[in-house]
């Protein structure tokens, strides 16, 4: 039976491997490492890339998180590059315009984007060729384009009704989404990228770029300014890390909803997860669960660390995991905890790269919702985020949406410690799915004994509306077996989020995994 079911094998390489969700960046990284550079060059390349290539996951108008260990170090180094609100942003207004919860497709939806002030720090403090060389690739495939890719061609379509104004003409042809095949150009971001390349990210911050966006995010209600942009910083952050049966999983502190991820899987190890069926109903329904409480005491508590009310050693702490499991029926599904929480969304990309030196990089790259806003500027097409819809207006809440804040974001990137060593960068895309899924890959290779391309693989499934979507890769008896427990459940459309992951090896070897719901690959040399 052994090669008879569709699907990928792992990669393996012994000098350096990048793993993304599209071929393309996977080249341009692995290209950067050929011509000497490391693995934040490669990364912040391949990343830069893929906003042309998945123009509808992410790109230069939105935001950026990174986790990085250094060659000669198994320490981490954290990067928070989130954009914060424009200082107008005034949740109060919105409520007396009539808003129960933050718009997620006008100029008020939009934060500053923070990802260009983070590429060019990590390239400076961390990077060999210079922040100049690493928008190279991304600016000659603006000029020339790239053919779009199924898993591309399938969101477009989905997705390409929230393109207004200036986005439609940036990124549809002749008011129709591109399709597989179909070559996507976008010069006039390309030259908005050789202006930063020229001139740094102050030509993006500051100048007729950043007046081009502000111009049309006042047009459509924003409340930015100039002065808005040109304070946009990023910020090194203390990474944190919590133990899970005999492995540390590192993640990023708030706005992140990295503790989130963390407190899930502190949740789970007060269970007997290795003995449950790793595609059974009993772990399916122990790990959805696990996710309705947890995501609700994130959404009580995590936001701008500024504005935070609960200490994150409270969050993680014996005293709130027994509260919460306390709470779980191991027969019955629970109801679904109310609580204050922005829209939730579904895409990002993220990127892993590791060097022949064993510098690793996790990095994660996102304008929120598919299109973002649907917004984009007129001269340079530039798409901007809907990262405030990560806001709330519940009045009084840590999250509220507030001007110069930073709102709770879904995109984590993750990396996994085995004793001394820093073991594999990962990141699983999806949303708020994230959290479950750094929960559910973590289990999957570290209870279930699965190899790194299975354990991407394997199936998933996550709730929103208050329904649980089962992917097809679980049988139908186990999606009767949930609903028995209570659970609503039906299938989805298309699969849960994605994946990518490098294993570094004590014996010298890489080994890579990509997911197979996205167009990407893992490779090395």
């Amino acid at each position: 039976m052994l090669f008879q079911t569709p699907g990928r094998s792992a990669v393996y390489a012994t000098n350096g491997m990048c793993a993304t969700s599209h071929p393309l960046a996977a080249k341009t990284a692995i290209d950067m490492l050929e011509r000497g550079g490391n693995a934040v060059d490669a990364a912040v390349a391949g990343a830069i890339l893929l906003g042309i290539a998945e123009p509808q996951m992410t790109g230069i108008g939105g935001d950026m998180f990174a986790l990085v260990k250094p060659a000669d170090s198994e320490d981490l180094i954290g990067v928070n590059a989130s954009g914060r609100a424009p200082a107008g942003l005034d949740a109060a207004a919105l409520r007396a315009a009539g808003h129960s919860e933050m718009p997620r497709h006008d100029g008020v939806s939009t934060v500053v984007p923070g990802a260009v002030a983070g590429f060019e720090m990590l390239a400076r403090d961390h990077g060999r060729k210079g922040f100049d060389a690493l928008l190279d690739p991304a600016i000659r495939y603006a000029e020339d384009g790239i053919p779009v890719a199924p898993r591309v061609a399938h969101d477009w379509t989905d997705a390409g009704d929230v393109l207004q104004g200036a986005g439609r003409l940036h990124f549809l042809n002749n008011g129709a989404a591109l399709t597989a095949g179909e070559v996507f150009r976008a010069p006039a971001q390309a030259e908005a990228l050789r202006r930063i390349a020229a001139n740094g990210a102050n030509a993006f911050y500051e100048g007729e770029v950043a007046e081009d966006m502000v111009s049309a995010l006042q047009a459509r209600g924003g409340p930015h300014t100039l002065d808005d942009f040109a304070a946009a910083t990023a910020d090194y952050v203390t990474p944190l890390t919590s133990r899970y049966r005999g492995v540390d999983i590192g993640e990023l502190p708030p706005n992140s909803q990295g503790a989130a991820a963390l407190l899930l899987l502190r949740m789970l190890e007060r269970f007997d997860a290795a003995a449950l069926d790793p595609r059974g109903a009993e772990r399916a329904h122990l790990e959805m669960e696990i996710a309705k409480l947890g995501y609700a005491a994130r959404n009580q508590a995590i936001a701008d660390p500024s504005h935070m009310r609960m200490t994150l050693d409270a969050f993680l702490s014996n005293e709130t995991v027994d509260q919460l499991v306390s709470q779980i029926d191991p027969d019955r599904a629970g109801p679904f905890p109310s609580a204050p929480l922005g829209a939730p969304h579904r895409d990002t990309i993220y990127i892993t790269v590791v060097d022949r030196d064993r510098m690793a990089v996790s990095l994660i790259y996102s304008i929120f919702g598919s299109f973002g806003s649907g917004l984009a500027s007129e001269k340079f097409g530039i798409l901007f985020n809907n990262r405030a819809a990560g806001f709330t207006l519940a009045e009084g809440h840590p999250n509220e949406a507030a001007g110069s804040k930073r709102p709770l974001h879904t995109i984590i990137p993750g990396m996994l410690k085995r004793g001394e060593r820093i073991v594999m960068p990962f990141g699983v895309m999806g949303g708020p799915y994230q959290a479950a899924g750094h929960m559910r890959l973590v289990s999957n290779l570290n209870d279930h004994g699965m190899g790194i391309q299975d354990a991407i693989d394997a199936p998933r499934l996550f709730f929103e509306d208050e329904l649980i979507r089962v992917e097809s890769g679980y049988p139908d008896a186990v999606v009767a077996q949930l609903a028995e427990k209570g659970h609503r459940v039906e299938r989805p459309a298309s699969g849960i989020g994605g994946a990518q992951a490098i294993v570094i090896g004590e014996d010298g070897i890489l080994t890579g995994g990509s997911d197979p719901r996205k167009d990407g690959i893992a490779l090395g040399y």
